[in-house]
């Protein structure tokens, strides 16, 4: 294979740098090829570099290079090479090298990069997407799945709205405000008080690792109906709230991905059947809380548990494709969990809303950190008790009540955090784009625009599945 020169002088000396920090810092033995001094004259050429004796925490190791630099490491068994790969925050590409193809696969499916390689490198066709995960990016370059980049929704009719200077300095945006207290609670509208609201308050718990907790800071958040009454309060949660249920939801993630997608399914399900008996008792809750007539409450339950439905069935027709490329073998197109998404859900259709997006993303192996509607919590405080009775594992659904952008920046900034599903304002949507850019989290915004929850298409597109997951390519050739 011909090496070519470095593109330019400031990734030559980063390359360079690399090197010396390896062998001179951190002990590493280090072995270059010897070059012609007319080669290195025409360009900025690094001869193909060996560096092995490093440490799993080596700069060397962790870091992307983009020079001729290949690390060794040793390992005892295929788990343990598997750990070491993962050791990284990026995942670009790989390969697998071995005479055992079974094992091979089973390696190449556990690895977290974008395209994986089987007794083969660097083999690339426009069919088939190129693309990594976690700070590689999130992008893909080739294949269906890169065209994705290009297009949007048919029924999103107008452009990104615009966001002013102003909002975009805006370094209030996220600070917590304190709550204030209306007048006590008083009569119900709706016949609230007769569905689902009896005469002892209830008290509503965050749910974090399958269990209700109450908030770190012993706040709570009022409940108001349209005419402003105190109805309920809910928990205000914070960073140490978020903090426990992202690690709550890192935890559940790797086995929720790896259960058969049949079983994701049935889970699902019984969660739709669980919802259909209590559906009157949640009729009356988003009657009280919206003003809305029972009857329209009732039918955003019924909608909320067809769409249950609807992401269970999907849950097993997803999972990828074989790649028509100009290889001699197969390759295949995984979709696999992002991992963990937080969710920020929108103010209008608090129930509607919230399944909507926490289906699609469970069904499909992902863990979730839910921030419910701000103004319209107390479907979410009651659909944990739907999720303690339908078999679904501590972890993968957690939600946190209290105040959406406060919780949105939290969110943003976490280091764990895959994904960040965000359906408010449109300053809210810029302020969660430049802070996922961090660690090159995906993000999916409404930048204001709000959606009709009950159609087809904008509550239960394609889209939806896109996001929820992210495309590996895995490469096997075949002959003798």
């Amino acid at each position: 294979m011909d090496v070519g020169a470095i593109v330019d002088r400031s990734q030559y000396d980063s390359v360079l740098e690399y090197i010396r920090i390896a062998r001179d810092e951190e002990g590493a033995q280090v072995f270059q090829t010897e070059m012609d001094a007319a080669d290195t004259a025409k360009g900025l050429f690094i001869p193909p570099t060996l560096v092995w004796d490093v440490q799993s925490c080596s700069k060397l190791v962790m870091e992307e290079i983009f020079g001729p630099v290949l690390t060794v490491q040793s390992f005892r068994s295929p788990a343990e090479a598997v750990a070491l790969a993962n050791n990284t925050p990026f995942g670009l590409a790989g390969s697998v090298h071995t005479e055992n193809i079974g094992l091979a696969l089973e390696t190449a499916i556990q690895i977290k990069a974008g395209v994986i390689w089987v007794n083969c490198h660097n083999m690339f066709d426009a069919a088939a997407g190129f693309g990594g995960y976690k700070e590689s990016g999130f992008g893909r370059e080739g294949g269906k799945e890169g065209l994705f980049l290009y297009v949007r929704p048919q029924w999103q009719s107008r452009p990104r709205p615009s966001v002013s200077d102003a909002q975009k300095k805006n370094a209030g945006w996220g600070k917590a405000s304190p709550a204030t207290l209306p007048a006590l609670p008083g009569a119900l509208p709706n016949g609230g008080g007769a569905a689902g609201f009896p005469s002892v308050d209830r008290t509503a718990k965050l749910y974090i690792g399958g269990k209700q907790a109450r908030p770190d800071g012993a706040y709570s958040w009022p409940v108001l109906t349209p005419g402003g009454t105190l109805i309920d309060q809910v928990g205000d949660g914070n960073r140490k709230d978020i903090r426990n249920a992202v690690e709550a939801a890192n935890k559940a993630a790797p086995g929720w991905g790896k259960r058969a997608a049949h079983n994701r399914a049935q889970i699902c399900y019984y969660i739709a059947e669980n919802l259909s008996i209590r559906a009157d008792e949640f009729a009356g809750r988003i009657a009280a809380m919206t003003g809305r007539s029972l009857k329209d409450a009732a039918g955003e339950v019924d909608a909320s548990i067809s769409r249950l439905f609807t992401w269970a069935a999907w849950a097993d027709k997803y999972g990828g494709c074989v790649q028509e490329t100009t290889l001699y073998g197969l390759t295949a197109q995984i979709n696999e969990p992002v991992g963990v998404i937080a969710m920020l859900c929108p103010t209008e259709f608090p129930l509607l809303g919230l399944v909507s997006l926490i289906a699609p993303a469970v069904v499909r192996g992902n863990a979730v950190v839910v921030v419910p509607s701000e103004k319209h919590p107390l479907c979410a405080t009651d659909l944990y008790q739907v999720l303690e009775t339908s078999d679904l594992p501590a972890g993968v659904i957690n939600i946190v009540t209290g105040q959406r952008d406060h919780l949105a920046k939290t969110l943003a900034d976490h280091q764990d955090v895959d994904s960040i599903w965000y359906f408010g304002s449109a300053e809210g949507s810029y302020h969660v784009e430049h802070l996922s850019a961090k660690n090159m989290k995906r993000t999916l915004v409404d930048y204001g625009e709000e959606r009709d929850w009950y159609d087809r298409e904008q509550g239960e597109g394609h889209d939806f599945l896109h996001e929820a997951t992210q495309v590996k390519n895995i490469w096997v050739p075949m002959g003798a």
